[in-house]
């Protein structure tokens, strides 16, 4: 599989991106702790916070098309 520059640096911008509101969501609105209280385990929560940045930036690398 060759890597294309254009679709790593759209994949790579929606990555920061992705994960900044993450982050500002988990630690400023949503309280990291409450989720893991709701939820019950630390690394559930850890686990899915990783699939949820990781797999939309597959998917906007895998769906960039290339000219």
């Amino acid at each position: 599989m060759k890597l294309k520059k254009r679709k790593i640096k759209y994949a790579t911008i929606f990555y920061v991106c992705w994960f900044a509101l993450l982050i500002f969501l988990v630690d400023g609105v949503l309280k990291f702790h409450t989720m893991v209280d709701y939820f019950g385990s630390y690394a559930l929560v850890e686990i899915t916070l990783l699939l949820l940045v990781i797999i939309p930036t597959w998917a906007v690398y895998k769906f960039t098309k290339e000219q």
